[in-house]
């Protein structure tokens, strides 16, 4: 392994920092006039020594003294921990003990040269791998006896993170080296710092040729203060897109489109995409001498733009509907592992099994999570993320929650608490939303909590005549946030620790989702937390007042799967499904309580079946072959006896104007795949008590 590299920046502030402790030395230095070389060979500072070792054990980084032989006077915690041995074994031994041999040399030479110096080095723990480390070095003087200044900063993660890094631009590199499109990068006077091949091909100058010309070098049209004038204006609005001639190095134009961003890095730097535009610029001539002269050929080159254009147009439905079509093909196998391994548990297993299938249930669950969050994410970012305007019931928004969450943190040993101030009843928003949002918060209060409580707060922030402003908070007594993660955290795929060697999993989509969520309702999200002691996640939504009554959110069937045995044994349940699994799942689920369960594999089967006998209620699936589920319901409803028959989508399409799609069809509610048996049976039980009723 190579002595990691210094970076100048680093040593500046290693500096400074060296610096300030000669200047307490000083100060120290000043109270007394003695200095004992006892016979160990350990310097004492008679009557400052407290403060001076205060000093050093304060400090972050490794620090420590040593004489004139580099024997080691004094260190602090934090350089024992770094080496992996108690401080009162490192006393009086050589510093260069501890140093990977390859570097001892150039230890060595850092403590002869006389002066203060920066060397990066390993380290070598009395346990465990070479670390890599910067060694700051500044000679000092204590009344004439000759010792040496030694801060000890911890390279490990820096070194880890820059390998990475080069890992991710030799990435970057290559895809950029096979581009079809030119790349620059530039500093803010229009000097070029990189270039990569393509742009080298298609210019015809070599990559040395290239840098340090400046941009007007290259442009046909700009000179350099139009140039110049250009990058201020893209260095005020971030980016920049235009269209510019440039010059070969043969003398020959070609016209490029520029893409432009300005980073605010590095003194500023501008990175450039170069697309050659010469065969669409050919492609405009084209069309403008055909339009000119050969009204035939104009008319046939439309015709091949309005294809171009459809292609395109189809591309980006095909591109926009991507989305949907792999949250349904991950679903529905899905529905059919969560399915068989519901009934595998109620035909009856061992503990072992039991466990095993819960582990399924858990992995499943995290697997939807995660496609739920990549689907909103994605929708809220398109514009295309609609809210509801129903009746919201914030006491039953928060029982909700602890009920999910009750056994989790029952099982941590961890206290939930419910802290409810006064809120008007008569609220219209989106209470599923507000609820995942919530969720998302609580969810992350109990993984990051190990002993203590997670208290859900509401209450009311401000209110008008026709609104009110409400501010929903999830405290917990975890692990806390360090200061430099809480300005990312709430960022797309950003999460507290991304390294390689953390704790806790998570997409980093959570935290994002819940922001948005709060935004699309005319509020904020933020987060308050001290490291060590816990966290306060907030949102404050804005929701309507109602003129009605608001009715408590309804809440989940109790024993629907007993009385529906009780009530409705016997009665003849249609099921409608391409997929023959879960087909098999919803039949065996439905017969576990007594019914009769007929199949049908299309909607064309369905409506057949539907003619032929009469069914108590119909689970359809939306995308079927021949006949998808939104025909067969409609003309389902024609039939006599069918009008008011239950139609329940069983789809695994998720997105709400899917469920829009299945209640204008004529379908009563809509189950998405997979749902556990609970959901199945309290759905079904809801919606036959009301045909009865």
């Amino acid at each position: 392994m190579e002595a990691p590299a210094i970076d100048m920046h680093e040593v500046a502030e290693l500096r400074v920092r060296l610096a300030e402790a000669e200047a307490a030395l000083d100060a120290l230095r000043g109270g007394t006039a003695d200095a004992i070389m006892g016979p160990a060979g350990v310097v004492g500072l008679r009557g400052a020594d407290k403060p001076y070792h205060a000093f050093f054990n304060a400090m972050n980084e490794g620090g420590l003294t040593l004489d004139s032989a580099g024997r080691i006077l004094f260190c602090n915690p934090r350089f024992a921990a770094m080496v992996a041995a108690p401080i009162n074994q490192l006393r009086n031994r050589s510093l260069l003990d501890w140093v990977v041999p390859d570097d001892r040399l150039a230890v060595a030479d850092g403590l002869s040269c006389g002066s203060a110096c920066t060397r990066g080095i390993r380290l070598l723990p009395a346990t465990g791998a070479a670390r890599p480390v910067l060694l700051s070095l500044t000679p000092l003087d204590v009344d004439g006896l000759r010792m040496t200044c030694a801060v000890v900063t911890d390279l490990t993660e820096r070194v880890a993170a820059e390998a990475a890094l080069r890992k991710s631009h030799e990435v970057l590199t290559n895809i950029l080296d096979t581009s079809l499109d030119g790349y620059w990068r530039t500093d803010t006077k229009g000097y070029l710092l990189d270039v990569h091949p393509t742009y080298c091909r298609q210019s015809g100058f070599t990559r040395e040729e290239l840098l340090g010309m400046r941009i007007s070098d290259l442009e046909a049209k700009e000179s350099v203060a139009e140039v110049a004038s250009r990058l201020r204006n893209i260095i005020a609005t971030g980016r920049d897109q235009f269209e510019s001639l440039h010059r070969r190095k043969d003398g020959s134009l070609w016209p490029v489109e520029v893409s432009v961003t300005y980073q605010n890095t590095g003194g500023g730097r501008f990175q450039m995409f170069l697309r050659d535009i010469t065969g669409r610029k050919q492609a405009e001539a084209e069309l403008e001498q055909y339009r000119l002269h050969l009204e035939e050929r104009v008319a046939a080159r439309t015709v091949e733009l309005a294809q171009a254009r459809d292609e395109a147009e189809a591309a980006n439905v095909a591109k926009s509907s991507f989305l949907a079509h792999m949250s349904h093909e991950i679903r529905t196998p899905m529905n059919g592992i969560v399915g068989m391994a519901n009934i595998l548990r109620r035909e009856g297993v061992s503990p072992s099994q039991a466990k095993r299938l819960d582990t399924i249930d858990t992995s499943a669950q995290h697997l939807l999570d995660v496609i739920n969050n990549v689907l909103d994410i994605s929708k809220i970012e398109a514009g295309k993320f609609d809210l509801e305007a129903v009746p919201v019931v914030i006491s039953s928004l928060l029982s909700n929650i602890s009920s999910i969450l009750s056994e989790r943190a029952e099982a941590k040993g961890i206290r939930l608490l419910i802290e409810t101030g006064h809120v008007p009843h008569n609220l219209v928003g989106d209470p599923t939303r507000l609820q995942q949002a919530l969720l998302n918060y609580a969810t992350n209060a109990l993984k990051f909590t190990e002993t203590g409580t997670v208290t859900l707060r509401t209450f009311k922030q401000g209110e008008t005549d026709d609104s009110v402003r409400v501010r929903f908070e999830v405290q917990d007594t975890g692990i806390g946030i360090p200061p430099e993660a809480v300005s990312r955290l709430f960022n797309v795929f950003e999460q507290a620790d991304n390294s390689t060697t953390r704790k806790y999993g998570g997409t980093g989509l959570g935290l994002a989702i819940t922001r948005r969520l709060a935004e699309l309702m005319g509020g904020a999200a933020g987060v308050t937390s001290t490291p060590g002691v816990g966290s306060v996640f907030w949102f404050v939504v804005l929701l309507k007042k109602s003129v009605n009554t608001v009715e408590a959110m309804p809440v989940k069937l109790a024993n629907a799967e007993l009385l529906i045995r009780q009530h409705y044994a016997g009665v003849r349940i249609l099921i409608a499904d391409d997929e023959p699994i879960n087909r098999e799942v919803a039949q065996t689920l439905l017969e576990d309580l007594g019914l009769l369960a007929d199949t049908a594999e299309d909607g064309a089967e369905a409506i057949a079946l539907a003619q032929q006998a009469s069914y108590t209620a119909v689970f359809m699936d939306m995308q079927m072959p021949n006949v998808d589920g939104l025909e067969a319901t409609r003309r389902i409803r024609q039939l006599p006896g069918y009008s008011q028959t239950p139609i329940i989508a069983m789809t695994a399409n998720a997105f709400a104007e899917d469920k829009a799609q299945c209640l204008n069809a004529g379908m009563n509610d809509f189950l998405i795949k997979p749902f556990n048996p609970d959901d199945m049976y309290g759905t079904l039980l809801r919606l036959l008590n009301q045909r009865g009723a």
